[in-house]
């Protein structure tokens, strides 16, 4: 769903650039293409915890410390298909960096360089088939390793706005699966998804046996203005627990309310079975094109973590697997926030000067964010305060 949500923005995005008459015989895409990106940046903490550790916080966790969150290679051969006829493509996506700590699957990189907090990572790598059959628009089979459906924000840097991510993201949704997801475009405003996984995060190996459900619908409406991707992941994630099931499920609302106003509403609800535990959550962003180089955002969200289960603070490197392996982690400053309603508002700019070719592109995204336990606990800052202030700065530079 992640991906069908940023198709149909970059095709809003391409169509408000249109100007004059169309050429009558435009140059064809390259179908095979090899791009990356590299994303550097530092989140500053006044409070300067001593754990050093911007709380409820993944890919910009290290306080005071800047980063090397992603260097990444992608070789892809996108989908293009003629009308009734078969087509092929398939990614393969390479990570260094810190971030590959957060969404290593098991079995595939999960043990690779643990005690550095850089670490390499295959993000994707699959298989894309298009079939046309059932529906003019035809069917896509996706074989392999792929990110998740669910969620409005994406490890790929160049689809979100804002350098930190929102709980939900963290928390609330799986980073990636392995398995079979297939997307049958049934109309031009409607795209049904459904698949089979290993589970949440889980490749080569697995923390239990059993599979589980991934899918959802896409909806698109007034010619792309509005995107609805709705979308759940159903199965068994405990560690050595087959039978309690974990329900991940998101709705994202894509509203291109003017040229230059944009309304990002992104709705979550979590459950575990084995631990009795819910979450839930919202998240509201609003971005503004300034002019072509320069855009303004605000994020609010709410997110309930009722039995101090899902938000947590890694220290350890090697510890987010761990928890996900269900072995005990090692550092005591991994910590959880306890029963905490958490509430975070971050407003940036997205700054994107003109660069000199080989170099595609540049952005530029600073930010500062403020996060409360709206019920009065103390996760932040050592777990002493009810309340933290950062403000962070990234560079994601393009080839």
């Amino acid at each position: 769903m992640k991906q069908i949500v940023q198709l149909l923005s970059a095709t809003i995005l391409a169509s408000i650039g249109l100007a004059g008459e169309p050429t009558a015989s435009p140059t064809p895409a390259p179908r095979f293409k090899i791009c990356g990106w590299i994303d550097s940046g530092i989140t500053f903490n006044p409070a300067g915890p001593q754990d050093n550790q911007n709380f409820g916080r993944f890919f910009d966790d290290r306080a005071n410390e800047p980063l090397l969150n992603q260097f990444v290679i992608n070789f892809e051969r996108a989908l293009a298909p003629q009308p009734g006829e078969f087509d092929w493509g398939f990614k393969l996506q390479f990570m260094y960096g810190s971030n590959a700590r957060f969404i290593h699957s098991l079995g595939l990189f999960s043990n690779t360089a643990a005690t550095s907090i850089v670490q390499p990572d295959l993000v994707e790598g699959y298989l894309n088939l298009h079939f046309p059959i059932i529906s003019e628009g035809g069917l896509d089979l996706k074989l392999g390793k792929f990110v998740t459906l669910e969620g409005a924000e994406t490890i790929d840097p160049h689809t979100n706005f804002f350098y930190s991510h929102t709980y939900i993201f963290n928390f609330g949704i799986p980073f990636n699966h392995t398995g079979a997801l297939a997307t049958l475009h049934a109309t031009k405003w409607l795209d049904l998804m459904a698949g089979v996984t290993r589970g949440v995060n889980t490749s080569i190996d697995d923390n239990n046996d059993s599979l589980a459900f991934d899918g959802g619908i896409g909806l698109n409406f007034n010619e792309g203005k509005i995107v609805v991707a709705a979308s759940t992941h159903i199965g068994p994630e405990t560690p050595n627990n087959n039978h309690d099931q974990r329900y991940l499920s998101d709705i994202t609302t894509t509203w291109k309310i003017t040229d230059k106003l944009t309304s990002i509403t992104d709705l979550n609800y979590a459950r575990d079975d084995g631990a009795s535990a819910n979450a839930y959550g919202i998240a509201q962003y609003f971005t503004y094109a300034i002019n072509s180089w320069l855009t303004a955002g605000i994020r609010g969200e709410i997110f309930r973590d009722d039995k101090g289960f899902y938000v947590v603070s890694f220290a350890n490197t090697h510890d987010p697997m761990r928890a996900l392996e269900g072995e005990p982690t090692i550092d005591p400053r991994t910590v959880s926030g306890g029963k905490t309603t958490n509430g975070a508002v971050t407003a940036s700019v997205n700054i994107k000067p003109a660069m000199p070719k080989p170099i595609s592109g540049l952005t530029i995204r600073p930010e500062l964010r403020y996060d409360r336990a709206l019920n009065g606990t103390h996760p932040f800052n050592d777990s002493s305060d009810v309340d933290q202030f950062t403000m962070g700065v990234d560079f994601v530079l393009t080839f």
